[in-house]
């Protein structure tokens, strides 16, 4: 296969956040090394990488020297400047593509590129000024979910508006950018498909799983999701399809809202591992970073199967610190328990700090343990 980079090879990462992290210790466990672009020195990606080049994500020269240090660049999170995937390129592959980033950076980009593809999206209409609202709430009506266009995560950037009085007033609160007003969906749970493509085409998915939110941020993740078979080859079916028409090379996560009849809508694409593929560390035979390594290195894909009936993941926010460190030997009691913690140093509310995982026989099972042990933690 050509274009395969094997062990030895520099791996570069742009973006110095958890996911950096646990990419970079999945790849030095394969012996690569790694080089990350951070624009902070003590950043969770920064603790693990062989070589960290500290610079704002905007400095085409900081980016310059990434990229003729590493033999291919990826990236962590979505919010770098899609130049300085562009100026990347001019010296190593970047996987996936600056392309897709610049789509999946910003909504109306992404709802146009999921239509064109032919994959379900719920009804929304673009906003670009204050003079297209009326014929935004004609189209979409109401209730409906203002987002901002670009630079939205865990809730940012979104209003919940029940009239055209609270879409004006929500509109200019967020900045008067251009926005996405979406119609509200009714439905009965959000799922998630993490999965990788290859440079040779091939594909590897994992199963869906369901996602519970607190507060906007994801709180607990149960794999496999429990849903009707129907549904779950439904789910892959989608994450097929965006990987192979969006000519991903590299780890994507698709996000889903399930509806009281079984339907799938797209909500939203992450080009990079994914706080629910965690779940993938101790549940599967290869974890989300691991397949993200081999797939920007050109090597086969790995098994996508769990090793256990069950897991379940459970995020550790910075309000869990609050009255001090939290007491982890209370919580490994359980011997189910796995914990991960990114090496963040401001333990801020509502910043995600860790994860606590817990593989077992049943869903129910592996859901209490996991919750407990958050439990037994928390020392406030």
């Amino acid at each position: 296969m050509s274009g395969v980079l094997l062990p030895g090879s520099n791996l570069g990462v742009l973006g110095g956040g958890q996911l950096g992290r646990m990419f970079a210790i999945a790849a030095r466990q394969m012996g690569y090394r790694v080089t990350v672009l951070t624009d902070a020195a003590e950043s969770p990606g920064a603790q693990t990488a062989d070589e960290v080049i500290v610079a704002p994500y905007d400095d085409l020269d900081a980016v310059t020297k990434l990229g003729k240090a590493v033999d291919v660049v990826t990236f962590e999170f979505e919010n770098v400047p899609a130049r300085a995937a562009a100026e990347a390129l001019r010296h190593a592959p970047v996987r996936p593509a600056g392309e897709l980033l610049h789509t999946t950076q910003n909504r109306i980009r992404e709802k146009r590129a999921l239509q064109a593809a032919g994959l379900p999206v719920a009804t929304f209409a673009e906003i670009e000024s204050a003079a297209d609202l009326a014929a935004a709430t004609e189209t979409v009506g109401f209730p409906a979910v203002l987002k901002t266009s670009a630079w939205g995560y865990d809730g940012h950037g979104q209003r919940v508006v029940r009239d055209a009085v609270a879409l004006a007033v929500a509109f200019e609160e967020l900045g008067s950018q251009p926005a996405v007003l979406e119609r509200m969906i009714a439905f009965q749970g959000e799922l998630s498909v993490v999965g990788a493509r290859g440079l040779d085409g091939a594909v590897a998915l994992y199963e869906p799983v369901q996602n519970e939110h607190s507060n906007h941020i994801l709180d607990v993740t149960l794999c496999p999701a429990p849903v009707a078979d129907a549904v779950r080859d439904r789910a892959r079916e989608i994450g097929r399809t965006v990987l192979e028409k969006f000519d991903v090379v590299g780890v994507l996560c698709v996000e889903l809202f399930w509806l009281e009849d079984g339907t799938l809508l797209v909500n939203e694409l992450a080009p990079r591992p994914h706080n629910s593929g965690h779940v993938t560390i101790d549940a599967h035979h290869c974890s989300q970073f691991e397949q993200q390594v081999r797939a920007v290195c050109g090597l086969p894909l790995g098994s996508t199967e769990r090793i256990a009936p069950a897991g379940v993941m459970v995020n550790l926010l910075g309000d869990l610190w609050q009255n001090g460190e939290p007491d982890w030997a209370a919580a490994l009691r359980d011997d189910r328990v796995a914990l991960h913690l990114y090496g963040k140093q401001d333990a801020r509310p509502g910043r995600k700090m860790g994860h606590l995982t817990v593989v077992d026989d049943s869903l129910e099972s592996a859901r209490e343990r996991a919750l407990a042990a958050r439990a037994t933690a928390d020392t406030r």
